[in-house]
């Protein structure tokens, strides 16, 4: 028998999940990020982000299968004892993590694809002098009815970077 409290509650927990805004649902790309960089920005925010890429059922969590399967390859061109093809952490577009507060915003979403930017901020206000180099923007695909992170760009000292031109271009040595 359903009481007069469980009602109630029922209907205040719908109407907070109506509520929630777009990017606190983690079944759309911003939504994935906004999980990501909660995490991300936990403690110290020094903890980074290679959860998202640091083996292979991570990889299949997070990454498009073509995204998967051309780091594979770039791995297995890999010298042991050399560092791999992303020698960085590029969720926190660091060697060295700190992330005090972030920010996800949705710029273009159609159908099967969207790109997602997460502006960052720093505990250290000097860390990262060149605006363009606090954004990393996110290329997501919809596969299998999920969404996968397709490509991760930004910048350093205002030069741009992309995980898959990293990849690619580690074949060329």
């Amino acid at each position: 028998m359903i009481t007069r409290r469980n009602l109630i509650v029922s209907g205040v927990a719908l109407v907070l999940a109506a509520a929630l805004p777009h990017d606190a649902r983690a079944d759309d790309p911003a939504g994935i990020l906004t999980a990501v960089y909660t995490r991300v920005a936990k403690g110290k925010g020094d903890g980074g982000g290679t959860f998202v890429i640091e083996n292979k059922a991570a990889k299949a969590k997070y990454l498009s299968k073509s995204l998967i399967a051309l780091w594979a390859k770039a791995d297995a061109r890999t010298k042991n004892g050399d560092g791999g093809p992303v020698g960085f952490d590029p969720v926190t577009n660091s060697q060295d993590p700190d992330v005090k507060s972030f920010k996800v915003a949705a710029e273009k979403q159609d159908g099967d694809k969207a790109t997602i930017a997460v502006t960052i901020e720093a505990h250290q206000q000097d860390a990262r002098a060149n605006q363009a180099d606090k954004t990393i923007r996110y290329d997501f695909v919809r596969e299998a009815g999920q969404w996968k992170i397709d490509d991760i760009k930004g910048a350093v000292g205002g030069n741009p970077w992309s995980v898959r031109a990293l990849l690619v271009d580690s074949f060329k040595y």
